[in-house]
């Protein structure tokens, strides 16, 4: 339905689409967040660098690894050293408090309104901010979680213990072969909850979370509405961006925003209601 030509929505610079911003905050019935690995990123959840070097020099002496993302796919020696290096990866991204403030200030700017999240991230900081776990979704799985490899049910299985003392108890690359996560159902090894192929569990809290969203879709179809869009790129642009064009455009009060460094734009049908701003979310976020 939509024009391959992407355009910007206005000339105007920076500051001025800040501005225009904040007014649609203040006037919107509801805020809908779609958020990116973007968001993320600009929190200080960064994959590469200093803060991966300093949790993986051992892994990247061995392996050669440039990312931690990348390290995740690698095809271990064993299972003690898989679940050494994936424990070390949940940890600092899931459990370990190191944002710097970006995802409070989003809750602070939306906590009066009515919101929900639509995310495609999977290390928690929405909670950790003070958001309503019943206004996410969290549609790619969770850090937080483990789930049978087969996956003979569909269930999932809080992992924080086990993680800590997957990380604490750690040797040489190594952990204890007691602490790797077997299925209680049919006893094969429990892998993360993460899409990444067919096997991705979707359990009852995955569905009730997708029903709540599309509840308050269905709630505020004809009302002022701004799809807040952050840090969204094109890896997977049918589960937050095209949708949030589409609604847009059906909606004629409706507005979009996308805030992205360097891939933030709109397609031709809805400039008139959109604003792109080509920038970094914490600071767009703190000039509000």
């Amino acid at each position: 339905m939509f024009s391959n030509r992407k355009t910007t929505t206005s000339t105007k610079d920076y500051l001025d689409k800040v501005q225009q911003l904040k007014g649609l905050l203040q006037k919107a019935d509801a805020v809908i967040i779609g958020a990116g690995a973007g968001l993320s990123t600009s929190a200080g959840f960064t994959y590469t660098g200093q803060r991966f070097e300093d949790n993986f020099s051992d892994f990247i002496k061995k392996y050669g690894f440039r990312d931690m993302y990348s390290g995740g796919f690698y095809s271990f020696e064993s299972m003690e050293e898989h679940w050494a290096y994936w424990s070390r990866y949940v940890f600092i991204n899931r459990y370990m408090d190191s944002d710097n403030g970006t995802y409070q200030r989003l809750f602070e700017l939306v906590k009066d309104k009515d919101y929900f999240v639509l995310t495609t991230n999977v290390d928690h900081q929405f909670q950790k901010a003070g958001f309503d776990k019943h206004r996410l979704f969290y549609t790619q799985g969770d850090y937080g979680l483990f789930q049978c490899s087969e996956p003979c049910h569909n269930t999932t299985y809080d992992n924080e213990e086990v993680i800590r003392d997957m990380v604490t108890q750690q040797a040489d690359m190594k952990i204890p072969t007691g602490l790797i996560p077997h299925c209680p159902v049919c006893g094969k090894t429990m892998t993360m909850n993460l899409r990444a192929d067919s096997t991705f569990v979707q359990d009852k809290g995955w569905y009730q979370a997708s029903e709540r969203y599309a509840d308050f879709i269905h709630r505020h179809k004809s009302l002022n509405v701004l799809f807040l869009e952050l840090g969204v790129g094109m890896n997977t642009p049918g589960i937050i961006k095209y949708p949030f064009w589409q609604m847009v455009y059906d909606n004629p009060d409706a507005y979009y925003v996308s805030i992205n460094y360097g891939e933030a734009f709109a397609p031709s049908e809805i400039c008139k209601r959109s604003i792109c701003i080509q920038g970094d979310i914490r600071n767009v976020l703190f000039s509000l």
